[in-house]
């Protein structure tokens, strides 16, 4: 386990770990489609997710040229649109926008506070730079700088997203601490040698047996808790 005196830089994950994305897009989807029923707000949520993930896929694996997470998600608004019916160009142009509007999760704001008086934080996010922009600003999440992996043109977790904090941070590797929700991205930060600490969340993708991540922490006050122990 990391000793809380290693750590100069705590990095965090944003969408599902700090923003409930489920959540901000269901309000997005219902917004766009007022008669909807709950199941049918479920059915195209998955479809939207089901796009984004198979797209991210896709460009990891070069099978498709890098595009931003505003062009994916324009991709995704129109995929529901046309699953739900929609025709109107200015419901779906906001409904595109729907991660642009998601809400924190009710530790989020203090916790990056708390941290914040305490050591140099950023974000390291696969939203796209004005996406994250924007999406920071809704939620309230104050940031000493905020990545987005649109900078190196991949998504995590490719090993250049990771790179690009450790390059930011100016220090090494083993410094930084890389905070998030889905065990999927510690894996990817602790491939580049980040230290890694996992925060639960309802949407998570929990560690499985085999992870040795050097934390594991219920809510962003435990993880505080541990960094500013004395």
């Amino acid at each position: 386990m990391a000793e809380n005196r290693d750590i100069e830089v705590v990095v965090f994950d944003v969408l599902g770990t700090l923003v409930d994305e489920s959540s901000g897009l269901r309000t997005g989807i219902r917004e766009a489609t007022p008669a909807s029923d709950d199941a049918s707000v479920e059915e195209l949520l998955t479809v939207w997710q089901e796009h984004v993930e198979l797209e991210q896929q896709r460009i990891a694996q070069d099978d498709r040229a890098y595009v931003n997470s505003d062009a994916i998600d324009e991709e995704a608004a129109r995929r529901v649109a046309d699953h739900a019916g929609l025709a109107d160009p200015a419901t779906i142009a906001r409904l595109a926008t729907a991660g642009q509007r998601l809400p924190p999760w009710g530790d989020s704001v203090a916790g990056l506070e708390r941290l914040a008086r305490r050591f140099p934080v950023l974000a390291l996010s696969n939203a796209g730079r004005t996406a994250l922009l924007r999406l920071s600003a809704h939620a309230g999440l104050r940031w000493h700088q905020a990545l987005s992996a649109e900078v190196v043109r991949a998504y995590k977790p490719a090993p250049e997203v990771y790179q690009l904090a450790i390059e930011t941070a100016g220090c090494p590797p083993e410094r930084l601490l890389m905070v998030a929700a889905h065990a999927w991205d510690l894996r990817g930060a602790q491939a580049s040698g980040m230290r890694t600490a996992y925060v639960r969340r309802p949407a998570g993708d929990p560690p499985r047996r085999a992870d040795a991540f050097d934390w594991q922490f219920n809510d962003l006050d435990e993880l505080a808790n541990a960094l500013t122990a004395s």
